[in-house]
């Protein structure tokens, strides 16, 4: 046997083809100029995390597993085909680019092909010259296993996974119409040759029995594994298996129980099958944005003004009522779900909305825990500064907090990975990738005419284009554990071919929580009032710049200014025709229920409001005085004697701690009480013509007293009348929480200078000229040369794109060394797969246990 590989200046093969370029990522790296590696570094953030030592170390880090999915989830729809079609490209030699442009045809894709290879050398996912490029071999890994086309493995891969005997690829070649062989791997390269060739393949298919290419047919465009019978396999499908059309695959290749097995469509058939392309459909174009309707700018603009009012409003009153009533934090974080329903029925809000002002106002840093022993959750001191602030400039607060916030509200309700429920502000519902959506919808947005509303489906498509893979992961279980050949589906009925079946996918699958954060981003775009009627506001086209300001002065003209009155209504009702100054909104909140709201409020007047207004100390007289002075309308006489009727019984009855007493100079009144039947649980008993006790709390029997009618007021030890004003709750000052970002954060200009200066360093230090070491022993007579771990793996991995044949030294587990020949086929997980020339079959080999390894030369 004999090799004619091109060799390296130190001797090693190099894997390259008939054109120079680097054998290795790290010397491709080498052969970069300064802002190529500051852009690479830019790209893939990750790799500064610690800055490497030299390009080495770089190279070594951008081809890990981890850094190659972040980075393979960062392509475009046409760049990641133009490496999922580079990772099955059949050669790998000098017409590998040729091949690719094969796999990806089209006069659109021929001219987008420059870019996209452009792009990933630039990620470092591509390396060697531009006629060769040469796809990473962690990404290959990735992107074949199975491949994200439908392509299964290459023939002589299946061919040794199924361990095919020398006698049945004889066999097979002879089925075929080839001439036979005098070896296993001369034998697959004859099989290889003819189904890589159109007119010879065609020529074979034509002579197959009726049912068999429909057969193939099914397992065309994937998944590219079927289950049949392999005992007794029908007539269409015997026949592809003579002919190696077909192979078997998986452990029960022989045939399991009831003669069932799994089969594989090798990668070179489903190619000829579909006329050499490596996807069913080329998206080498980014889909358009499409308007649906078109609005007038003036109306989308009131129409988003609107909702930005209403969005002030919402937050203003959540934070009004916990203010006052601050509900618990769980013991595992979050805001317990009766709270929830409790605050969403107060806002008269569905429970989803209710999860997404609450956020937005956590996200704003308007709302926190207070950190005390009962912990709860309460406005932070930043809400005053933030009430006092003109309305516009509140809502450009909340649309930036809006903006940049990682928190995904409408994830609240899920499971995480661990079956816990995801609760409003508890923890789990950081999704780095949201802002970025967030900001890209909204940017797809500002592209269509003023006062376009998109279709909904063609800005989906276009982020999902713009990032087919991100976030796949989030919207799926984890995928099964990594298995030698998939699980056979069930047995199909005996004349019929295999039957598709699914296989453990180990990237990301295109789709998932992308696509369901922009249509979140969307929804809380338009309740927030950043669009209106779909279509984005003008004055929101700033916060793209991240120009705050701007955005609130483009707003504030399409406010309505605050009024100072309302009107007042025979029906005990009061309507203020625009939002009210916040003064006589506080006020009036307390002396009157809202109805209903909108771009009028409605607030309805009733005696337990009215008690509630006597309850913070504020007079009869003074109430009248207030409704006058802010009444478009006389008061009407029903509302005064309203409020007359419930002040001259406010106070009346007087409680305080006996357990509690009701005190009144009325003893007819404390008769009246005593009689009904209402007051049976508070076991009243009449001390003084003028006093009751009752074992129940003072609270118990104010709210009791309250619901039978009667307008008590509770008093202290000196029976001063205790006035009923809640505190307003706050938190220690407290700041936002601080974005979840999506993998390490962006590196500045300042950064990757010093970043790339330091790897040319340390390269220059590690490439320099040393002071040759002291010979080793020579090897003794027909010994392998010893080699280190980093030569053995790269001389392997060459060899498997080559298909050279490799001499090595081996020891097994009991001690033992010998020497054998191989043809590597895989080099993955620490171990090599390979056909063993020494033992006439496929092996597999652990690489710490190969002591040294060289080419065959010719003997």
């Amino acid at each position: 046997m004999s090799s004619e590989r091109k060799r390296g200046p130190d001797g090693r093969p190099d894997g390259r083809g008939p054109g120079a370029g680097p054998r290795t990522l790290a010397e491709d790296l080498r052969g970069r100029d300064d802002a190529a590696l500051a852009a690479l570094l830019r790209v893939r953030p990750d790799l500064l995390s610690p800055v490497p030592g030299d390009l080495t170390q770089l190279a070594t880090r951008a081809g890990t597993r981890a850094s190659v999915v972040r980075a393979l989830e960062r392509l475009d729809q046409f760049t990641l085909q133009t490496a999922e079609a580079l990772a099955v490209v059949p050669t790998q030699g000098a017409v590998a680019r040729e091949a690719l442009g094969a796999l990806l045809p089209g006069a659109e894709a021929a001219s987008r092909l420059p870019h996209a290879l452009a792009e990933l050398r630039a990620r470092a996912l591509v390396w060697g010259d531009e006629e060769h490029p040469r796809l990473v071999r962690t990404a290959r890994e990735l992107l074949t296993s199975p491949s994200p086309t439908g392509l299964g493995p290459p023939l002589a891969e299946a061919a040794g996974s199924a361990k095919l005997s020398p006698a049945r690829l004889q066999e097979t070649l002879a089925a075929a119409g080839l001439p036979g062989s005098h070896d296993p791997v001369s034998a697959l390269a004859a099989l290889v040759a003819l189904f890589d060739d159109p007119e010879r393949m065609a020529a074979l298919l034509a002579q197959a029995p009726e049912g068999a290419v429909a057969v193939l047919r099914k397992l065309e465009w994937g998944p590219p594994y079927g289950a049949a019978d392999l005992n007794a396999p029908s007539p269409p499908v015997a026949w592809l298996l003579e002919r190696a059309l077909l192979v078997p695959a998986g452990p029960d290749a022989s045939g399991g129980p009831g003669g069932t097995g799994s089969v594989v469509l090798p990668r070179e058939v489903a190619l000829h099958l579909r006329g050499g392309r490596a996807h069913r459909e080329v998206e080498p174009v980014a889909p358009h944005v499409t308007a649906a309707r078109a609005h007038d700018p003036a109306t989308v603009d009131a129409t988003a003004a609107g909702q930005a009012m209403t969005a002030l409003s919402t937050v203003e009153e959540l934070l009004g009522y916990w203010e006052t009533e601050p509900p618990p934090v769980l013991r595992a974080g979050g805001l317990g779900v009766r709270d929830l329903k409790r605050t969403a029925a107060a806002l008269d809000l569905p429970e989803p909305a209710t999860v997404f002002w609450v956020e937005l106002a956590y996200a704003a840093g308007l709302l926190a825990s207070d950190g005390e022993a009962d912990e709860v959750y309460a406005p932070t001191p930043a809400y005053d500064d933030w009430l006092r602030a003109a309305p516009a400039e509140r809502w450009a607060a909340l649309a930036t907090a809006w903006m940049s916030a990682t928190r995904v509200a409408g994830l609240v309700g899920e499971r995480d990975a661990k079956g816990r429920s995801l609760s409003a502000l508890g923890p789990g519902l950081d999704r780095g990738a949201a802002p970025e959506v967030r900001r890209r919808a909204l940017a797809l947005l500002a592209t269509l005419e003023t006062g376009s509303a998109p279709d909904r489906a063609s800005v989906l498509e276009r982020l999902r284009w713009e990032r087919p893979l991100q976030g796949a992961r989030e919207s799926r279980e984890p995928p099964p554990e990594r298995a030698p050949t998939p699980t056979p589906a069930p047995a199909p009925a005996a004349t019929s071919g295999p039957t598709s079946a699914p296989a453990p996918v180990p990237v990301p699958v295109p789709g998932g929580l992308r696509g369901r954060l922009a249509r979140l981003a969307l929804d809380e775009a338009e309740a927030l009032g950043v669009t209106g009627r779909g279509a984005l506001a003008s004055y929101a086209r700033p916060l793209l710049e991240d120009a705050t300001r701007e955005a609130a002065k483009a707003l504030a003209p399409h406010l309505p200014r605050p009024v100072t009155e309302v009107l007042l209504q025979a029906d005990l009702t009061a309507v203020a025709p625009g939002p009210l100054e916040r003064e006589l909104a506080t006020s009036l909140s307390v002396l009157a229920d809202v109805e209903s709201k909108g771009g009028a409020t409605v607030y309805r007047f009733t005696p337990a409001s009215v008690r509630r207004a006597l309850d913070t100390g504020r007079t009869a007289a003074e109430l009248h005085a207030f409704l006058t002075a802010h009444s478009r309308t006389p008061v009407p006489q029903p509302l005064s004697y309203l409020i007359d009727d419930v002040a001259r019984r406010h106070g009346q009855l007087r409680v305080g701690a006996a357990s509690s007493y009701v005190r009144c100079d009325d003893d007819s009144l404390l008769a009246e009480i005593l009689a009904d039947r209402r007051s049976a649980p508070l076991r009243l008993r009449l001390l003084a013509p003028t006093v009751l006790a009752s074992p129940a709390p003072p609270d118990q029997l104010l709210a009791r007293l309250r619901e039978m009618g009667h307008a008590p007021a509770a008093e202290s030890a000196d029976g001063d009348v205790l006035l009923a004003r809640p505190d307003a709750r706050r938190t220690p000052p407290r700041t936002p929480p601080d974005p979840v970002p999506e993998g390490p954060p962006q590196p500045d200009g300042s950064l990757l200078a010093a970043a790339v200066r330091a790897i040319r360093a340390g390269d220059r230090a590690a490439t320099l000229p040393h002071k040759p070491k002291a010979p080793t022993a020579p090897a003794p007579e027909g010994g392998l040369p010893r080699t280190v771990m980093a030569e053995t793996l790269a001389t392997m991995q060459s060899a498997t794109l080559t298909g050279s044949h490799l001499w090595i030294g081996y020891v097994n587990a009991d001690g033992a060394a010998s020497q054998r020949v191989i043809a590597p086929v895989k080099v993955e997980g620490g171990f090599v797969t390979a056909y063993d020339h020494t033992a006439d079959e496929v092996r597999t080999y652990p690489l710490h246990r190969i002591t040294g390894v060289a080419e065959v030369t010719e003997s």
